[in-house]
C-alpha cells in the first residue's frame, strides 16, 4: 500500500542576505505535517560573479533548533560564536545545532568568491524536542566521502544516507529525534520504491528533474511533496534525470512557538531568547 499524497507545493522566491537567491516551499500550511522539519530554503542554481568581497548572510542569531546545509554546487564558508568554522563543497553537509543560542554567518568561500561560479545548496531547519532546546551548540561537518551511498543494481542511480538508517545503511549525522534524510539521484526512465516508517512524517523535495508519484501525480523541480501517514510505500517513476531530498522523521508532538530565528515551545521562551540576544548572551564576533 502506498502513502496518500497530501499536497504538491510550489516554492516562493526571496533573497537572503547579500548572496543567496532562494526558493522556499516551507514554512507554510503543511508545516505540522512535516515535523520535525520546519523550513526548506533552496539557493540557486545562481551565478556568483568574481569578487574580492565574499557575499552572504551577516551574523545572525539562532536558538532551539538545527540548520542542515546540503551543498550541490559551489563552496560555502561558515563560522559561529560557539567557536566552530568550516568550508563546504559539492556533496558536503553541515549539521549545526543552535541549541542554547549562538550567532553565525554564512558566506561564499573566499577562493570561490574570487573565481566565481555556480552556487546551489539546500538549507533545512529541523526542530528538536523541548528537553534539548537549550543543549550546547554543536557542529557536524559531514564530508561527501563520509556519507554512505546505496547504488541501484544497474549502477545508474544512487541514494546517499545522510541521517537515520535506510536499507541497513546508517548515515553519519547525529540527531535528537528519529530522522531519515536521503539524497537521491536517479536517471530518466528509472523507477524507485521508497519504504519509510508509516508513523513518520514524509516529504520529498525535488532539487531538479521531474517524476510521477504512484504513476499518476506529477512533481518537478523546486516542488515539495507532502505525504500522509497511512502507509510505508512511495512509488517514483523518473521522467528526467532527477535529484531529490527525502525528508522523513518522527513528529515532535509538542507546542511550537516561533519568531524569526528562534524556535521554542512558548511565547515566554521566545521573549527570553530575544532578551538574551539583545544583551549579547549569544556571543559576538570580534571583527
Amino acid at each position: 500500500m502506498n502513502r496518500r499524497i497530501f499536497q504538491v507545493i510550489d516554492g516562493v522566491q526571496k533573497k537572503v542576505g547579500e548572496g543567496f537567491e532562494v526558493t522556499s516551499p516551507m514554512p507554510g500550511s503543511r508545516i505540522r505535517q512535516l515535523s520535525p522539519f520546519l523550513l526548506i530554503d533552496h539557493t540557486g542554481p545562481m551565478q556568483v560573479h568574481p569578487s574580492e568581497k565574499p557575499l552572504g548572510a551577516d551574523p545572525h542569531p539562532h536558538r532551539g533548533f538545527e540548520t542542515v546545509t546540503v551543498v550541490y554546487q559551489g563552496h560555502l564558508a561558515h563560522r559561529d560564536t560557539a567557536g566552530y568554522s568550516g568550508k563546504l563543497g559539492p556533496g558536503d553537509v553541515q549539521w549545526m545545532t543552535a541549541g542554547s543560542g549562538l550567532l553565525h554567518e554564512e558566506r561564499h568561500e573566499n577562493e570561490f568568491a574570487r573565481q566565481g561560479g555556480t552556487l546551489e545548496l539546500i538549507q533545512l531547519w529541523v526542530n528538536v524536542p523541548k528537553k534539548d532546546k537549550l543543549a550546547p551548540p554543536r557542529y557536524q561537518e559531514l564530508r561527501s566521502d563520509q556519507i554512505p551511498v546505496i547504488n541501484t543494481g544497474d549502477g545508474n542511480g544512487s541514494t546517499r544516507v545522510i541521517a537515520g538508517e535506510y536499507e541497513g545503511v546508517k548515515g553519519p549525522a547525529e540527531t535528537f529525534s528519529p530522522i531519515t534524510l536521503l539524497d537521491v539521484h536517479q536517471p530518466k526512465g528509472a523507477k524507485l520504491h521508497l519504504n519509510l516508517p508509516a508513523a513518520y512524517n514524509v516529504g520529498l523535495y525535488l532539487v531538479t528533474g521531474s517524476l510521477l508519484l504512484h504513476g499518476n501525480r506529477a512533481a518537478a523541480t523546486k516542488q515539495l511533496v507532502v505525504f500522509g501517514w497511512d502507509a510505508e510505500g512511495i512509488e517514483l517513476s523518473f521522467e528526467e534525470d532527477t535529484t531529490l531530498l527525502v525528508l522523513a522523521g518522527a513528529p515532535i508532538e509538542e507546542p511550537l512557538a516561533t519568531y524569526g530565528p528562534f524556535v521554542m515551545n512558548t511565547n515566554l521562551e521566545l521573549m527570553q531568547a530575544i532578551d538574551d540576544f539583545e544583551k549579547g548572551r549569544m556571543g559576538s564576533f570580534e571583527d
